[in-house]
């Protein structure tokens, strides 16, 4: 199968970063498009304010940043946005399926023992429901 559209979610992280970096380099190799998306990730409403994770200027930062280092490793991204969603797995599938991607690259976190099965990992929420093959970089 041959891999045309890259998306690697960032969040800002240094786990991230390197995400970047190593979807930078599969997007060179492959001649394939890699797009960037941060996931704001939204909490409250009801009755209270809707309150994200970041502010626009933020987001916007995230990917900008982001953008720069894939540039740097030799790929121009094709595109970029911020995802507005609940949840940072199922924005970042549901994401990953409107814009046609057949490649998640994406970093995680080094949680380890309890708080890794407590807390869940999104790396792995994604590996789990993905149509697409996902890479998780360490």
């Amino acid at each position: 199968m041959m891999t045309h559209r890259i998306l690697c979610p960032v969040d800002g992280t240094d786990h991230a970063s390197h995400a970047v970096e190593i979807a930078a380099e599969m997007a060179q190799k492959y001649a394939a498009d890699l797009l960037l998306c941060v996931v704001n990730v939204a909490r409250g409403a009801g009755r209270g304010p809707m309150v994200h994770q970041w502010t626009t200027e933020e987001a916007q930062q995230i990917l900008e940043a982001a953008s720069a280092l894939a540039k740097s490793h030799g790929t121009t991204p094709a595109g970029s946005a911020t995802v507005i969603d609940r949840e940072a797995a199922s924005g970042i599938v549901a994401y990953a399926e409107m814009n046609k991607v057949d490649h998640i690259v994406m970093g995680t976190g080094d949680k380890r023992g309890l708080s890794r099965l407590v807390l869940g990992s999104v790396a792995a929420d994604v590996a789990g429901r993905a149509h697409c093959s996902v890479t998780i970089a360490r």
